[in-house]
């Protein structure tokens, strides 16, 4: 069965990123005009949430309602507070401030998990301190200052993120289109909270005559654990598509995905029965027959 998307918001300047569900609400990103927005599906409506957000990309909501984005142009992941206040968490990983944090997720700890890949766009003002020498996943939680924890040591450019509903597992998209290799993996979380270094590499992407396939860009997780990945383009490859991965890397399906370059993928709506997604065209979109649910989590509704 195909999947059906519609547009139901756009186009923004630049493409649409973000994605994350309140419970209520589908927020997201217009990159490029530095905008978090909620999309309301009783009403159809778009408001901004919050406006002048330094390019903030990846967002995630945390169980008591936190609200959180990756802020590519000032290189560091923010929470937005009630009341319109925005604060930085962590800045400095071992006296260095990070990268450019692009893909976020909130686990039940509270603990927030962010890539930390390099960005071709530089940052907002003054370019006065270097890049990490290293392109990770990193973790955070409040306490005594957002202390920062580097959790990969081997990925080349990590852009997806995603945690199993047992929060067992950590699932990795690895390397942008310029980079050697293109892999999903998987990492087991182990019980002091480190990753096991012996991850499972569970799809690779490959390359034509027209050039290296454009690799993961969002991932989301089903009701039954299932992966859903959104990858491609109309430069090389099967074009832009959307995946659907068992936990062991098994392909369960793949389809069309409806804009050029896809860029995050999450579940919304009652049940979480559809599947939202956004795009380089500056869109959001979204299918509602999908045959899949979203992974439940107890979320406290985002306060304005």
């Amino acid at each position: 069965m195909s999947w059906n998307f519609e547009k139901v918001a756009g186009p923004w300047k630049g493409p649409t990123g973000g994605l994350a569900w309140d419970g209520t609400a589908m927020f997201f990103t217009a990159v490029g005009e530095d905008r978090v927005l909620r999309y309301d599906p009783a009403t159809n409506a778009v408001s901004d949430f919050r406006k002048w957000t330094f390019r903030t990309n990846g967002l995630a909501i945390g169980p008591g309602g936190e609200v959180f984005g990756g802020q590519e142009g000032g290189r560091r992941v923010v929470q937005y507070l009630p009341g319109g206040i925005t604060t930085p968490t962590a800045l400095q990983l071992d006296g260095r401030y990070t990268n450019f944090p692009c893909d976020l997720t909130v686990d039940s700890q509270g603990r927030v998990w962010f890539s930390d890949p390099y960005n071709p766009i530089p940052s907002a003002g003054p370019q006065m301190y270097p890049l990490l020498d290293h392109q990770s996943v990193l973790r955070m939680k409040e306490d005594k200052g957002w202390p920062l924890q580097r959790m990969t040591f081997d990925t080349a450019g990590p852009r997806a993120i995603a945690l199993s509903p047992d929060e067992k597992t950590l699932y990795v998209a690895d390397g942008d289109v310029n980079a050697a290799k293109r892999e999903l993996r998987a990492y087991t979380i182990q019980a002091d909270g480190t990753l096991d270094a012996r991850f499972r590499v569970l799809h690779t992407f490959g390359a034509d005559y027209r050039g290296a396939h454009r690799g993961i860009e969002g991932l989301c997780i089903d009701a039954e654990g299932n992966l859903i990945a959104c990858a491609g383009w109309s430069k090389s490859g099967p074009g832009p598509r959307i995946y659907v991965f068992s936990p062991d890397g098994a392909l369960l399906e793949s389809q069309p995905a409806p804009a050029d370059q896809p860029m995050r993928v999450a579940f919304g709506d009652a049940g979480l029965s559809s599947l939202y997604l956004t795009a380089a065209d500056g869109n959001l979109y979204r299918a509602k027959n999908t045959d899949r649910r979203g992974a439940p989590r107890p979320l406290k509704a985002v306060a304005a």
